[in-house]
């Protein structure tokens, strides 16, 4: 009877805690667009997805639950799985604005899959799926980085420029301080690769980020060509 009673008690705490893990908070989100040009210029080279090229212009990598902390939670509900029949309204958009560029070349479903199951699960209590991808391309109407640098006479022409001057051509077209993530060419040139940006747990909102991701970026810093 004991033995039955420990199983029991058990199963009850492991029922609790993926209750927990399911729900869940977080403080707010990470909006990360990449440069394709930075992508594909490295050694890890790219593969256009099977729609062609994409456009010349940032493209979503995730959006992305974070602690202020700096800390993450991911993989939040194992049995939340991508569906695309729940989102097959934004595909075209999806393909457009979030592109895959991994090898082999691919629909995409491996990359958005990854990104719900990975990140999403940790938002569904704010975000279903269809919600998830939603949210995110609609901050990508928001945040339209590639105009903002090029008000800024920043040009993705594989031209050098500081990187203070990048952060604040960013802010100034959104209203908000950016996070720069960089990459290094074969040439060991520092490229910038990816932006963030901080969004409210609605997903709606622009906010300053309680933290931001550490830069390895030079001081001067590529646009390299796509």
């Amino acid at each position: 009877m004991k033995s039955n009673f420990s199983l029991l008690s058990k199963l009850l705490i492991l029922q609790y805690l993926s209750v927990l893990c399911l729900s869940q908070d977080f403080d707010f989100f990470y909006f990360v667009q990449q440069w394709p040009g930075a992508y594909c210029d490295t050694k890890q080279s790219c593969c256009y997805p099977k729609t062609g090229k994409p456009t010349a212009d940032f493209g979503i990598h995730g959006l992305w639950p974070n602690y202020k902390d700096g800390s993450w939670p991911s993989n939040c509900d194992p049995d939340s799985v991508f569906d695309k029949s729940q989102v097959s309204d934004l595909m075209s958009n999806m393909e457009k604005n979030w592109p895959s560029l991994s090898c082999p070349s691919s629909n995409g479903m491996r990359f958005w899959s990854h990104e719900w199951e990975k990140h999403g699960t940790c938002a569904e209590s704010e975000l279903d799926q269809h919600e998830y991808f939603e949210t995110a391309l609609k901050l990508k109407q928001k945040v339209n980085l590639l105009k903002a640098l090029k008000d800024a006479g920043i040009e993705p022409d594989d031209e050098f420029y500081s990187l203070e001057s990048i952060s604040d051509a960013i802010k100034e077209g959104t209203g908000f301080t950016p996070g720069i993530e960089c990459n290094k060419d074969s040439a060991h040139n520092s490229q910038l690769y990816q932006v963030y940006m901080c969004v409210d747990t609605s997903g709606s909102v622009l906010i300053e980020c309680p933290i931001l991701p550490k830069s390895k970026c030079g001081s001067q810093i590529q646009f390299p060509k796509f």
